[in-house]
């Protein structure tokens, strides 16, 4: 439904899951800097006083939107990943469920909320920044088990190898989605994702 002019924002009530959802698909697609607080109220249907008592603020509500990508997006893929015994199949897996949410919900995508914030905000932002290593970390950590689970017992001196591939699937799971901002064919990558997996493999060999 699209709002012309200066009509009113929609009467309902809100929760802040509620609002922090429709708050989040503001600014995923459009960036924090380019949110207003009126399109912020469009967007929600919840009026500025609505907003600034729930959450304090444009940034407060911002931030509480990281949670919220959490647990709509991230975890119910990246979970996989995070399960007991998970390996490489499971982090293809997690990459397959994502490409799947993207390609249905229409490509080239807005990409990676989280990577997205961490090149327009983090930077000059320590709250923001402190959300995108929460995030970057949790990646390295559902990365870092699943090669321990591929390979087995790992002797101490390879362990700062697993550590530096588990950083290079962080690095490259956010360039993937920031890729998807600019690709229509999701196969093209799924073949990124095909090609990368197997480089991980040939270097735990």
């Amino acid at each position: 439904m699209f709002c012309y002019g200066d009509c009113m924002p929609r009467k309902t009530s809100f929760t802040p899951d509620l609002l922090t959802e429709r708050a989040l698909e503001q600014f995923w697609e459009n960036g924090f800097h380019a949110s207003s607080m009126d399109d912020l109220v469009k967007a929600t249907g919840v009026s500025r006083h609505g907003i600034y008592s729930t959450f304090g603020g444009k940034k407060e509500l911002f931030l509480a939107c990281f949670d919220r990508y959490q647990a709509s997006v991230v975890t119910p893929a990246f979970q996989v990943v995070e399960t007991a015994g998970a390996g490489l199949a499971d982090v293809a897996e997690y990459f397959e469920l994502q490409i799947q949410a993207g390609d249905a919900a229409g490509l080239p995508g807005p990409g990676c909320f989280v990577a997205n914030s961490a090149t327009e905000i983090a930077p000059a932002d320590q709250d923001v920044m402190d959300k995108v290593r929460e995030h970057n970390n949790r990646l390295r950590a559902g990365f870092r088990a699943a090669l321990y689970a591929q390979i087995g017992t790992v002797p101490e001196e390879r362990q700062q190898k697993v550590e530096n591939l588990a950083e290079l699937m962080v690095i490259f799971t956010n360039g993937l989605w920031s890729r998807s901002r600019s690709v229509s064919d999701a196969n093209s990558l799924r073949q990124s994702v095909r090609d990368f997996l197997h480089l991980i493999e040939g270097a735990l060999k």
